[in-house]
């Protein structure tokens, strides 16, 4: 019999390891990684963050934006960017616009399996669970993974472009929140402390109108059957080659990039 009571008490008694968190995220955003661990890890962070902040909130629209929100600032720090020699050795030497276009490709791919493997889980694994339950969580930790692989990709596109984000994981967190949110490379930013201390209101704000759109957007992956992950798959590749053109673009033809580092 499946309950919903516990996951908030485990919010409060059961706090999340940080490595848990940071082998879901990395096992998430990785281009290789199959669709049954892809929906493997999908699951595995919706129990991470249903563990951290319970559901309740999930059933107040106001409120559901702002549990991904905090979902997309804690995970941000635990994103992994590749330097410019691994880069170059996980795709046959590719360099420059080359490496840049296969990078953006491959996370299109990768974003799209998370919405394939968010369908999958909707439609078969959770088919006896309360829908009010299982779908608001589904979407939410959906959008959170999808946010992490294109952050991932911005980071990866400075490097190739020859301006990786330096400093600790708390500014480079930041640079890669306000680089997703603003879809462009960002002026310099030194901050210390939590990522959430860190947030202006304004980029706060900037961030939860661009989730608020992809939350909306990935709504589409709990359609019946089979059917929604095939729609989310295609959304989803669709918004990370359009962000991914985006920065491209910024790093490449600026004569000053607006880019971003420690």
């Amino acid at each position: 019999m499946v309950q919903s009571v516990p996951a908030d008490e485990a919010a409060e008694n059961e706090p999340v390891n940080e490595a848990e968190l940071t082998n879901a995220v990395t096992a998430l955003t990785e281009e290789d990684t199959a669709p049954n661990e892809r929906r493997r890890q999908l699951g595995r962070l919706v129990r991470l963050e249903v563990r951290e902040r319970g559901v309740k909130d999930l059933f107040r629209p106001k409120r559901a934006i702002n549990w991904v929100t905090d979902s997309v600032t804690r995970v941000a720090p635990h994103i992994p960017v590749r330097d410019l020699e691994t880069l170059k050795a996980h795709h046959g030497g590719l360099e420059g616009d080359a490496l840049a276009e296969r990078l953006i490709r491959n996370a299109s791919r990768v974003t799209a399996g998370i919405g394939a493997a968010g369908g999958g889980v909707a439609a078969v694994e959770w088919a006896v669970t309360p829908s009010l339950l299982s779908a608001p969580v589904l979407l939410a930790a959906e959008t959170v993974a999808v946010v992490a692989v294109e952050m991932k990709l911005i980071g990866e596109l400075h490097v190739v472009y020859g301006r990786p984000i330096e400093g600790n994981g708390t500014q480079r967190a930041l640079s890669l929140i306000q680089a997703w949110a603003e879809r462009r490379g960002v002026n310099p930013l030194r901050i210390g402390g939590s990522v959430a201390a860190a947030m202006s209101t304004a980029l706060r704000k900037e961030l939860r109108d661009r989730l608020l759109k992809r939350f909306g957007r990935n709504l589409s992956t709990l359609g019946p059957f089979l059917t929604g992950a095939a729609i989310g798959g295609f959304l989803n590749r669709r918004a990370t080659l359009a962000l991914g053109a985006d920065i491209r673009k910024d790093l490449r033809e600026s004569a000053n990039p607006r880019v971003i580092e420690g």
